[in-house]
């Protein structure tokens, strides 16, 4: 019976069951390394101690790049462009650390020490920003403040990739109803992030333009400590994975492996390839996979010849689980490369958005509204949509498609890059409009008499995106990717961020130098009036048509993997 034959039956009330085991079923131990039992560990019990900790943790970071552009162009002096390209140089590193967290994890140290240790180092981060904002000797001083802004950085790379892997570790997932309850958290997890972001947005950025930097950086600092103590105080309810070893240096083995027995035929029957006589697999804190037919040069590095000694070099003779564990990051690699143009999408929030808003009337009366804040609507719909998603469309999903998550991840993710679409072309239109009306009134440097407001269905739009194709990949990533490796492909994951900001930087460079040639003022010039916004959105909704398109095709060729 597959995996969601088991989650449907369950659903429907038919899955009869025998009597549950005392213990977990997927090798998780308590924080002194035994066994546990399922009564008093993990499931929905130790999940409020790691939602909470992601809700504090998500609120500093979004405190601080939420409005840093506002901070780099009104305190630093920064232009425009520069500004922009150094938020999303930023945040892009904020996506590439995860790479070392995540081997960090799975390797040496499991991801409650790498999330604990890295956390300290964010905290540090954190208030270093705020003395650089707030103490006048340091307040000029960008070397300071970017020394706080890299330090978030490396520690958000110990917690990005570790947190919601850690969070699904707590559901058994040889158990049919905890693996249904898993679908759910990676919803409710993606919710806690948005309720930080949602509080970032709308009070921490008023408090920043209002009531000073200092302030406005110390308060998502205090929030970091606050996310540190809610993380250990849940330590004794807490399910922990082995640390399996390197799964780079298990890679480069099989690659090693199969380049030098290329000459040697493969056994027509699989089942002589080498794997270990054990029921459990020679990797720590993996179960066995399955043989799979495709890339079968890979399968070269399984092959035993009557030379080697089964239990010896791992350079010369892998297990078939260690070669289907490349073969499966080798699978997913299409669909995890479709996530990149989304992810540049998803980076004009904090940067263009905001730099459009800036130029738009912020004013309700005497009350004058942060243009950072409008990101709050984008929070606003991710939390609307998460409860709609969980308990209204997938319930009936589940009617047509027979899934116990409702839709699959891939069809889910296709919904969002859809969405994505709709969101670039709806904030060009809301361009278009703005430029007729500053047009009208000589291409003054001031905003235009164009409500903010009018930038509430990006927004919107740009949060349904989130919750179906982030939410999707993250449920993607821990689903498909092998026991040992989940640290590694939810970096993997977060690594698309990381390269969507870069190639948003990428694009932007680009656009301004060819659109600036000739003494022409080009489409995002400090005047945005002078400007053509609107271009680089339609460009960047052009570029995000062609990426579903790619998507579409990659995932109908994509195959699952095989159940251990």
């Amino acid at each position: 019976m597959g995996r969601h034959d088991e989650e449907r039956l369950l659903l429907e009330g038919k899955l009869v069951q025998t009597e549950d085991s005392l213990y977990t079923g997927d090798g998780s131990v308590d924080v002194k390394g035994r066994r546990v039992l399922k009564s008093n560990t993990g499931n929905w019990r130790a999940c409020p101690f790691i939602l909470g900790n992601e809700c504090c943790e998500r609120l500093a970071y979004y405190g601080i790049s939420t409005n840093l552009v506002s901070y780099l162009t009104k305190k630093l002096h920064q232009g425009n462009a520069t500004a922009a390209r150094n938020v999303t140089t930023w945040q892009g590193t904020c996506y590439l650390t995860p790479l070392i967290g995540a081997v960090l994890a799975d390797a040496y140290f499991g991801r409650y020490w790498t999330i604990a240790v890295f956390s300290i180092i964010y905290f540090i981060g954190m208030c270093t920003l705020t003395l650089s904002a707030s103490l006048p000797s340091l307040k000029p001083d960008e070397s300071f403040f970017f020394t706080g802004l890299y330090l978030i950085a490396l520690g958000t790379g110990g917690i990005k990739p570790c947190v919601s892997s850690f969070g699904a570790d707590q559901f058994d997932d040889t158990d049919p109803k905890e693996r249904v309850s898993k679908g759910s958290f990676f919803n409710w997890f993606y919710f806690s992030i948005n309720i930080g972001a949602l509080i970032s947005s709308s009070l921490i950025v008023w408090i920043q333009d209002n009531k000073g930097w200092g302030l406005g950086f110390g308060i998502p600092a205090l929030f970091m400590g606050v996310a540190i103590i809610s993380f250990f105080l849940g330590t004794p309810l807490y399910r922990f994975q082995k640390p399996g070893g390197s799964p780079i240096t298990r890679m480069c083995q099989v690659l090693v492996a199969s380049f030098r027995k290329w000459n040697l035929p493969l056994p027509i029957d699989a089942s002589l390839l080498y794997e270990t006589p054990d029921k459990l697999s020679a990797i720590k804190g993996s179960r066995k996979l399955v043989h799979t037919d495709e890339l079968k040069f890979l399968d070269k590095a399984a092959v035993p010849s009557p030379t080697e000694n089964s239990s010896g070099d791992r350079w010369r003779l892998c297990t078939v689980t260690q070669v289907e564990e490349l073969k499966i990051l080798i699978r997913m690699f299409p669909i995890w490369a479709t996530g990149i143009v989304f992810s540049a999408v998803y980076a004009q929030m904090s940067t263009m958005f905001v730099e459009q808003g800036m130029m738009m009337d912020t004013t309700i009366g005497s009350f004058t509204i942060p243009a950072a804040s409008l990101s709050s609507f984008d929070v606003i719909s991710v939390i609307f949509w998460v409860p709609v998603y969980d308990r209204i469309l997938v319930p009936i999903a589940r009617k047509f498609t027979n899934q116990g998550r409702g839709f699959t991840e891939l069809q889910r993710m296709g919904i969002g890059l859809f969405l994505s679409i709709l969101c670039m072309s709806a904030a060009a239109l809301v361009e278009i409009k703005r430029l007729d009306i500053a047009a009208s009134l000589g291409y003054s440097n001031t905003p235009v008499p164009l409500s903010i407001f009018w930038q509430i269905p990006q927004y919107f739009l740009l949060g349904a995106a989130e919750v179906f194709t982030f939410v999707g990949q993250l449920e993607f990533f821990y689903d498909q990717s092998p026991d040992a490796m989940r640290s590694l492909c939810s970096a993997l994951s977060l690594l698309t961020n990381s390269l969507g900001n870069y190639l948003s930087s990428f694009i932007l460079t680009v656009v301004t130098s060819i659109t600036t040639s000739g003494g022409q003022p080009g489409w995002i010039p400090d005047n945005l009036n002078k400007g053509h916004l609107d271009r680089f959105f339609w460009l960047l909704a052009g570029l995000s048509f062609l990426n579903m398109v790619i998507y579409i095709f990659c995932a109908k060729l994509y195959k699952s993997k095989a159940p251990s």
